[in-house]
């Protein structure tokens, strides 16, 4: 079982599909990694040996910001920008989508259940 930053990556699945498993690592940086290290791209985690497993953690933790850190700055980012009470800190503190999606019909994921208004029948 490798641990890569603090995440237990899949031992049976491909290198770059393993490497997703961790917050902050998509398809394309994993694919950038595995080229960075040079590791090849279709062997599978448990072939891996410890020396490479330790050549992917030293360069995850020189290029990357990943897990804990990641969240922590995404949400002092959001944080600010409510602090700030700029448009999208607005949308945020209310809950709101904040990219300019339409609500008046659509946005129950973020705006939650449907709330019957009394009286209000078509």
């Amino acid at each position: 079982m490798a641990r890569i930053a603090g995440v237990n990556i899949p031992t049976r699945k491909r290198v770059p599909i393993a490497l997703t498993s961790i917050h902050g690592i998509g398809h394309s940086s994993a694919r950038r990694i595995c080229d960075a290290v040079g590791i090849d791209r279709s062997r599978r985690v448990n072939e891996l040996n410890d020396m490479e497993v330790m050549a992917l953690r030293e360069h995850l933790d020189r290029n990357y910001m990943l897990e804990g850190d990641l969240r922590r700055d995404v949400q002092m980012n959001i944080k600010r920008m409510m602090d700030l009470g700029c448009y999208r800190g607005l949308r945020h503190r209310r809950g709101l989508p904040t990219r300019g999606q339409r609500t008046h019909t659509n946005g129950r994921t973020r705006k939650g259940p449907a709330r019957p208004i009394a009286g209000k029948k078509k």
